[in-house]
């Protein structure tokens, strides 16, 4: 049997459940991505490795709401393209996988008519009620509501023309248009709690060369960006009030600099340095440590040894990250926004506050590195949970085998 996955970052969410199939002795696994985002040298096991000619920017004539469109377009004909040189040697793969957000699933379901085609359905874009003008701070644009609603069209397209679709959370399926409620399935790609669990020998290096371990007081935050739609403007004005109460504490950002989502500041530059500026006579930069991209293995290492570890988002698609703090035993402090709150419940396996609330959110965090033996049982309880639902190989990969029509008998 062939499988072939399609993202333009691939592996992606994919990781796993390619490098899995790839394991097993009668399947083929094909993996397709864009080249200028997928190394020509990308290790991943029995995965045969495609890429495409990179897509720019739409020209310049296209109406600014239908760019990402016609963007997705090009993307989809230059799949096509590079796929037919591979369909002429005998390529005709039995399961297509793909992420049709940048538009690569655009054509594939005519190309090879005889494949199952399973979406993954990431994020439908709502007016109200999600991430559009969900902070006062960050007010929307009508500019902005009319591209997103426009670019809603990619993914109604993809819906259109595969076998089945799936969503990651029940409220990122929420999302989408009732109609197609009864097509898309909750599954998300899964967590390796194999991997990602507590480590009491885990142990990470300052740039001074000292050591922070498990038992330290650790404030960790993770993003990979450092961005309001993140929450990192609320955690940057909770430190100030949370390093004044906690002389000991040590916080480690983890994050790169630029922008995964919403607009870059107006002011040029990047968000950690707008909060900087605006909280620089406030903070303790000796005890902050913005620690840039890590290594996934450093990464961990990071959630290992924290006592304390702080998740924002606005409504919007949910980060590994949560799911992984979660499973690495760490005691989470949390916005209650709706894609958090489906895992997490206050009090019980974290506590939660309402987004903008920065001071409640210092509250929370103090009391929780003041008192890490009065909630061991909220990491305990979080790491159950995602042990529970969204193990890899106990729940997502049986899961993900019925739905390709690969169930071993």
């Amino acid at each position: 049997m062939d499988v072939l996955f399609l993202h333009p970052n691939f592996p992606g969410q994919f990781r796993r459940l390619a490098a899995a199939l790839a394991r097993e002795p009668e399947v083929q696994v094909w993996g397709m991505g864009d080249q200028a985002w997928v190394p020509a040298d990308l290790e991943l096991p029995g995965v045969r490795l495609l890429r495409y000619p990179h897509v720019p920017e739409g020209v310049a004539t296209a109406h600014p709401w239908s760019r990402n469109f016609e963007r997705a377009v090009r993307r989809g004909d230059q799949v096509i393209r590079t796929l037919a040189e591979h369909k002429r040697k005998g390529l005709e793969p039995d399961v297509i996988v793909a992420h049709p957000g940048w538009g690569d699933a655009f054509f594939v379901r005519d190309f090879f008519p005889g494949a199952r085609v399973v979406g993954y359905f990431e994020y439908y874009y709502r007016i109200r009620g999600a991430d559009v003008g969900f902070d006062p701070e960050f007010p929307a644009h009508f500019n902005d509501i009319f591209r997103l609603h426009a670019d809603n069209a990619t993914q109604l397209l993809a819906l259109e023309s595969c076998d089945a679709a799936v969503c990651p959370t029940r409220w990122q399926k929420g999302l989408f248009p009732p109609a197609y409620d009864g097509k898309l399935r909750v599954q998300h790609e899964g967590i390796d709690t194999m991997l990602v669990q507590p480590d009491p020998q885990a142990e990470v290096r300052l740039r001074d060369g000292r050591a922070l371990r498990q038992g330290n007081e650790v404030l960790t935050y993770v993003s990979r960006n450092l961005e309001p739609y993140r929450g990192f403007h609320v955690f940057m004005r909770a430190l100030p009030r949370i390093l004044r109460e906690r002389p000991d504490c040590q916080v480690l950002v983890v994050g790169a600099e630029g922008t995964s989502y919403g607009p870059a500041p107006r002011s040029g530059g990047s968000w950690k340095e707008v909060y900087l500026n605006e909280l620089r006579n406030a903070l303790d930069l000796n005890r902050v440590h913005f620690t840039g991209i890590l290594s996934y293995g450093e990464y961990l290492k990071v959630l290992q040894v924290s006592r304390v570890h702080v998740y924002l988002t606005y409504p919007f698609i949910l980060s590994w990250s949560l799911l992984e703090a979660m499973a690495a035993g760490c005691v989470l402090v949390a916005s209650d926004t709706a894609p958090v709150s489906e895992f997490l419940q206050d009090g019980v396996s974290g506590r939660l506050f309402a987004f903008r609330d920065h001071e409640r959110l210092a509250t929370l965090a103090i009391d929780a590195l003041a008192n890490p033996e009065n909630h061991a049982h909220l990491a305990q309880a979080a790491r159950q949970t995602v042990v529970e639902r969204m193990d890899f190989e106990a729940v997502a990969l049986p899961a993900y085998r019925r739905l390709l029509d690969m169930d071993v008998k």
